[in-house]
């Protein structure tokens, strides 16, 4: 038995998974966009955790529960410390992790473990399990794989994540210890001390970047001219006037699009579409957009402001419709869409965005900047065609069918020009490498060379990335973010959104987006990755059949697709169009195709099955496929894990039921696998745009399983649910202990309650019939509120006679006889209850609601507590919460979180979603909370909740 199947630090871990969502500089991430990546914290961590042996496992070993736990403890250390990002860097940290993994499988083959390094890390490769990720994605798997030093194959159907998953785990290892070609002679001979791992590498990357830019700025930088400021534009403008006569460098270019006018008095005159004229909302620093009517209303300008007052000012198109700037009139989509469609949307020129010696400098349009914009003429254009209908997708509606329709022609222009120039610089790079005295084999990059040839494709191949990275910033469906003045990127979200105002890069310079920016990132990454031999990437189907016949056994550790939740296969053909024009000579077989394979993709696509039913129906299939050749293919002395954080909340007569995981449960069962463990990893940022104002799911819950013995036994539906009622209160307790937020506790109830359902080769109904899973999912959410409504006893009778309220009405009045009733029934006064738990008057009552609560007093009934919080959590913080939450004994505070999960479990069955968010949020908080609490003294926390 393995740890992961018995423990998991999961406190230590979650701390670093979420830490981890917020580093940049060098995480591989940063390489090339891929959506839903697991943090690699959480993915080395179970890693070690799945494939090193739990104490219990050698009793001989470990006599005693006491030596079992404090074995325990020492490997959750290792787990734990190989967690943190900068140790993932510290060999001697992770060679620590990697001497332990051989211990455990030295013991399970009764050989003496290896101990000096070199035998370590030999051993892991001889004996070491193969890791197997089918879903590579971004490649985050087998990228940890290699760092603990064992072989790993990642694969994927998308040519793009195969791509990018090369460039992470595959092609660095080609040129470990090969100093930097770039420069001529004199540069790597001087410096030929110190070039280990992949740092050369990752030097010429950032060398011919810079040789690409000043080649491009050679050929179109006239169309990406410094701005002079001069005396009539600082005229009104106070901060300009020390600029007059100088010359800045653009940021960027902000445009609306734009719309004829429905108003027949304005003689089809175009109007723009925007939804935000602010520039900055910066404390301190604000400037808008302030668009002036003239001439009888037939015509506008638009001129910037940074002082003076504002007013009303508000965009022209909100989530309703537009109104015309001129008229007032209103402009409701379906007519803005069929001028989109008859390809008469326009765009103007709002704003310009400069780099001042303080910081921004906002400037009104120019009529040479707009004119120099509109002469830029692309050679070429991406002649991929956007799905129809797709998830994600929504500028289809407005006109822009092809994926150039994304882009204005300047920045097809720009685009074109460094794609082109990866084609020189690859022969550029062949030459300085034979001239460094590389091989001169002419075995390309991707038959497996590691001459000058293949090295030439390793940085053509980056250099294309970079070209990636800024296709993601040079769209018209980027945005100006007024807060953090900065481009927002293409792919804020998992979507292709429409934009009305949107913001336009210059790539030649040094803000957000610029190619110097993009290029250095990918460096950065290539420089920092382990860079071991053992790993491979190819292009492959997870459900082929072929692999069935393999006789290779494989210890499989993935991150599968998520039912309908992201459309990888439609939004990843915005970057393929572009890898493909870059790099369809180096890698023949990954490009062959004109856009990504989507037939086989194992998601369900309504668009592409007629519909959800077909789409559900067509996931499950294919998912048991590849479920069914990791039951056959994996290697038995260790489990697999699943990585999986979906959230589709369905409601019908018999309960609350999760669409996305009752298919792909259902895949697992059909399979033959059965669920030895499941640990909620927090991987997602809460502040992410999917996040906010939602009860999005937090947690990867991760799946760990083993195909399902022949012997496994029946059971009825009576001796399942009394085994789950047994069961999943005492697993779900540690969970309740750690803070894990409701709605990620609700999700790790299915897993911990699928662990017995599919222990048993089949549960019987009263009839003779198989158990469904949607049925047993019914029935584990059920046995889930019983938990949770057990803690009734926890109490006071003031909570107790609000819970039942609440259960009947929420917040909604009733009539005063209702309280009176329910009063007599809960041994309460209802006189006594108001000011802190209800509200009567006139004959009706009704629950005090979180902004009606007082400041806190020590004998306050749990309900009001638990209310004051919610309402100090949205409006103050954590810290007005600590400093409330302090005054109160710890047995009450207990109560609190048990009374949070409670409430979120009935805001879920009434599909009250805005309430369900605030007891969400509050547990979703509570870490930061009890840190809170330990880190500040009494006397500034009484100071926090007066303030």
């Amino acid at each position: 038995m393995k740890l992961i199947e018995v423990a998991m630090p999961l406190d230590g871990i979650n701390k670093e998974s979420k830490r981890e969502k917020s580093i940049r500089h060098g995480h591989p991430s940063t390489l090339h966009l891929w959506w839903a990546r697991r943090p690699l914290a959480s993915c080395r961590a179970v890693l070690f955790a799945q494939l090193v042996d739990d104490p219990s496992t050698w009793p001989e070993k470990f006599p005693t529960d006491e030596d079992q736990e404090r074995e325990r403890k020492r490997l959750f250390g290792i787990a734990e410390r190989i967690s943190n990002w900068e140790n993932a860097h510290e060999k001697g940290i992770v060679q620590e992790a990697r001497r332990e993994i051989a211990r455990s499988i030295a013991w399970g083959r009764n050989v003496a473990p290896p101990i000096e390094e070199k035998e370590v890390n030999r051993f892991l490769l001889e004996y070491g399990p193969h890791i197997r990720d089918p879903f590579c994605g971004g490649g985050s798997i087998p990228l940890e794989a290699q760092r603990l030093g064992l072989t790993a194959t990642g694969s994927d159907l998308n040519p793009v994540a195969v791509m990018v998953s090369k460039a992470t785990c595959e092609i660095p290892a080609r040129f470990v210890n090969v100093p930097p070609v770039g420069g001529g002679k004199e540069r790597p001979t001087a410096r030929q001390e110190g070039w280990s791992g992949t740092r050369g590498l990752a030097d010429d990357i950032g060398h011919y970047a810079s040789r690409m830019r000043a080649e491009a700025w050679r050929r179109i930088g006239h169309l990406y001219p410094d701005i002079r400021i001069t005396a009539e534009m600082a005229q009104d403008r106070e901060e300009l006037r020390p600029l007059v006569d100088k010359e800045l460098t653009v940021i960027a270019w902000l445009w609306s699009r734009t719309v004829a006018s429905p108003d027949p008095s304005k003689n089809g005159h175009h109007v723009p579409l925007v939804r935000s004229f602010d520039l900055s909302t910066k404390k301190g620093s604000p400037a808008w957009i302030e668009p002036v009517v003239y001439d009888e209303a037939q015509a506008y300008r638009f001129r910037v402001r940074t002082a003076g007052p504002k007013g009303q000012l508000k965009g022209t198109v909100t989530r309703q419709g537009g109104r015309c700037l001129l008229s007032g009139a209103a402009m409701p989509f379906p007519y803005i869409r069929a001028e989109g469609q008859a390809g008469r949307l326009g765009r103007r020129l709002m704003a310009i965005v400069a780099a001042g010696p303080r910081g921004r400098v906002f400037l009104a349009p120019t009529p040479e900047m707009e004119k120099l914009a509109q002469q830029a003429r692309p050679t070429w254009k991406p002649d991929g065609t956007m799905p129809e209908k797709a998830l994600g997708f929504r500028v289809q509606e407005y006109g822009m069918l092809q994926f150039s329709d994304l882009f204005t022609d300047r920045q097809l222009v720009a685009l074109t020009t460094f794609s082109d120039l990866i084609a020189e610089t690859r022969e550029e790079v062949i030459r300085d490498a034979l001239a460094a005295g590389m091989s001169g084999h002419q075995t390309p990059l991707h038959q497996g060379g590691s001459g000058a040839v293949a090295y030439g494709d390793a940085i053509a191949t980056y250099l294309a990335l970079a070209v990636d990275k800024a296709a993601d910033y040079w769209s018209s469906i980027c945005s100006w973010h007024s807060s953090g003045l900065k481009i927002r990127n293409t792919f804020a979200r998992q979507a292709i959104p429409m934009i009305w105002d949107f913001a336009e890069t210059n790539p030649f310079s040094h803000s957000s987006g610029n190619w110097s920016h993009c290029c250095r990132w990918i460096s950065k990454v290539v420089g920092a990755v382990p860079g071991e031999q053992g790993t491979s990437v190819r292009q492959e189907d997870a459900a082929a059949p072929r692999h069935q016949i393999s006789e290779s056994k494989f210890t499989f550790a993935t991150d599968p697709p998520y039912f309908d939740n992201i459309g990888y296969a439609d939004l990843s053909d915005f970057f393929y169009v572009w890898l493909r024009h870059s790099l369809r000579s180096i890698w023949p077989e990954l490009f062959a195709t004109m856009q990504v394979p989507k037939e086989d993709e194992i998601i369900a696509s309504p668009h592409r099955h007629g519909g959800l039913e077909n789409a559900q129906q067509a996931f499950m299939e294919r998912m048991k496929k590849m479920l069914s050749v990791l039951a056959q293919t994996t290697d038995p002395a260790f489990p697999s894990t699943l990585f999986y954080a979906y959230k589709q909340t369905e409601k019908d007569r018999n309960g609350i039921v999760s669409t996305g995981w009752a298919s792909f449960l259902q895949a697992m069962v059909e399979a033959g696998l059965v669920i030895t463990g499941t640990w909620p990893i927090r991987t997602e940022l809460t502040s992410r745009p999917v996040a906010s104002n939602a009860n999005a799911l937090a947690s990867s819950v991760v799946l760990v399983c083993r195909s399902r013995s022949d012997s496994a036994p029946r059971a009825t539906r009576g001796e399942f649910l009394s085994v789950l009622r047994k069961e999943l209160p005492t697993s779900l307790q540690p969970l309740r202990s750690s803070g894990i937020a409701p709605v990620d506790l609700a999700q790790a109830a299915v897993g911990q309650g699928m662990s017995v359902f599919t222990r048993y080769k089949a549960v019987l109904e009263t009839d003779d019939s198989r158990m469904q899973v949607r049925t047993a999912l019914q029935l584990i959410n059920s046995v889930l509120d019983e938990s949770l409504a057990t803690q009734d006893v926890e109490y006071d009778p003031y909570t107790r006679f609000a819970l039942t309220w609440f259960e009947s009405f929420g917040f909604d009045e009733q009539a005063y006889g209702e309280a009176e009733k329910l009063g007599v029934a809960k041994d309460v006064e209802i006189e006594s209850m108001q000011e802190s738990v209800l509200y009567a008057l006139g004959g009706k009552a009704r629950l005090l609601k979180p902004d009606e609560s007082s400041e806190l007093e020590s004998d306050d009934p749990v309900w009001k507590c638990i209310h004051r919080m919610i309402w100090l959590n949205n409006e103050q913080g954590e810290s007005a919460v600590a400093a409330s939450m302090a005054l109160i004994e710890d047995r009450k505070v207990s109560a609190i979180k048990e009374l949070a999960y409670r409430l979120y479990r009935i805001c879920e069955h009434k599909q009250w979603a805005v309430l369900s968010r605030d007891y969400n949020s509050l547990i979703a908080s509570w870490e930061g909370i009890r840190n809170r609490m330990s880190s500040v003294g009494t006397g500034e926390q009484q100071t926090l909740i007066t303030d």
